[in-house]
């Protein structure tokens, strides 16, 4: 029952945003919250925990505003494009799981266990190409394949976080690349190709440091014997990365001759993926069981998303326009306007600190992209999101409480602060030192 009502909220939002019908964006909201309540229900842990604590943080202060019921609904509007695409998101994998392409993937990997660095390469550059489709699930897809091989966890460590965490940066199909250019009015076209740069200057660094351990920590073993791979899969794994190429000019494409918003747009491609699919391939007998798994099983294991996603949303615009973020705001100004380097430094450490108490990027990040104006601190858009998403990025890989630092540190085992820092302190560093100089030459 659930999983009807967050679909259907999830559909009457993608029909309110064309049709603009007052009356139904209250019902869509009202859908929303008994979503949200449905989902705390349902959750455990410190999730639900720091998830109502937003929440009713937000409305606290949406009422305080003087805002009241409106400005709960308008915060909540607000997020709603970003649970449109967490939850239709999933359906782009539907085609790949049912073309066998991951079984590609499975063999390249393997085949470069007796390689450590090619295969850290592999691992990093798969997952590039898989977490914008994916999301989270392409680590555990990544950690299926190479549970039997036993790697060294520190190179687990390091792998799923480095290659997952370059997507946050570029991908449209990426809640942080969507909220912050949405919130940024900025289009993705515009952004995409620098993003996509500080992704490989992630990717480059990542691998030169693994290069640099693994002298160290030499270790090497066979448990598959190496073998060319077959024509068959080196096809599947050139049309999967081709696949990621069209799914991303089909978005910028439309982008431009429609002006719509992305989120919206990579909403609605995600539905309308695996029925083209079906079409083409006539595979309606082998689709339709997926469908049903989707609907049955991968929506209604969506509660920590629809709580934090949604909680954080609604703080972030509560927090817009108080007296404590016009004094952050005010700050933030007058150092940007003395030095960016020091204004980044500041938006950087402000997002680090917060995130890692547990409040998740959305609320920080949404919160400073939807406060601070490129104008008044005299520079450009396109440095802010760059700044803003490169921190998103950082600080999703350090936090202990992030979705990719606690699922990487539970398949890994090992702690969330080894996991973020030791393994990947050095490597977030030096990206952000390289990032913050790239930002300033660029603005």
């Amino acid at each position: 029952m659930r999983s009807y009502l967050i679909l259907l909220m999830c559909f009457l939002f993608l029909i309110q945003y064309f049709a603009n019908i007052s009356w139904l964006g209250y019902m869509v909201v009202s859908m929303a919250l008994v979503a949200f309540i449905a989902s705390a229900i349902k959750a455990t842990g410190f999730p639900r925990i720091i998830a109502i604590i937003m929440m009713g943080t937000g409305m606290l202060i949406e009422l305080n505003k003087g805002t009241g019921l409106e400005g709960i609904s308008q915060g909540i509007l607000m997020i709603l494009p970003l649970l449109c695409l967490v939850t239709f998101a999933p359906l782009l994998s539907l085609p790949l799981k049912l073309g066998g392409y991951f079984q590609s993937v499975d063999l390249l990997l393997r085949n470069l266990l007796h390689h450590p660095r090619k295969l850290f390469a592999g691992i990093t550059a798969t997952l590039f190409i898989l977490s914008p489709i994916l999301s989270l699930g392409s680590v555990r897809i990544i950690n299926e394949f190479l549970t039997d091989l036993k790697l060294p966890k520190a190179m687990s460590a390091k792998s799923y976080l480095i290659g997952f965490s370059t997507a946050v940066m570029w991908s449209p199909y990426f809640a942080s690349v969507s909220l912050v250019l949405y919130y940024l009015g900025m289009p993705v076209g515009t952004y995409i190709l620098y993003g996509i740069g500080l992704s490989f200057l992630s990717l480059f660094i990542g691998n030169v440091l693994f290069f640099l351990w693994e002298r160290r920590h030499p270790f090497g073993r066979s448990i598959v014997p190496e073998k060319k791979l077959e024509k068959k899969h080196q096809n599947q794994l050139l049309q999967l990365a081709l696949f990621v190429v069209v799914l991303m000019g089909s978005s910028l494409t439309i982008e431009y001759l429609t002006k719509w918003s992305m989120i919206v747009i990579v909403s609605i491609i995600s539905i309308t993926l695996p029925f083209v699919w079906g079409l083409v391939t006539n595979g309606w007998k082998r689709l339709n069981p997926t469908l049903i798994q989707f609907r049955d099983q991968s929506v209604p294991m969506m509660n920590n998303e629809i709580m934090l996603f949604m909680s954080a949303g609604l703080l972030a615009h509560a927090i817009q326009g108080t007296n404590f973020a016009n004094l952050v705001s005010e700050y933030l100004t007058v150092i940007a306007n003395q030095s960016f380097l020091l204004f980044a430094l500041a938006v950087m450490m402000i997002v680090l600190v917060v995130t890692y108490i547990g409040i998740h990027q959305i609320a920080v990040v949404a919160a400073l992209a939807m406060q601070l104006s490129a104008d008044e601190l005299g520079i450009s858009n396109l440095a802010l999101a760059m700044l803003l998403l490169l921190t998103w990025s950082i600080s999703s890989a350090l936090s202990p409480f992030s979705g990719l630092n606690l699922m990487v540190s539970r398949i890994v085992g090992i702690s969330g602060v080894e996991t973020g820092l030791r393994a990947n302190g050095l490597h977030l560093s030096i990206l952000a030192v390289l990032g913050i100089g790239i930002i300033i030459m660029i603005n």
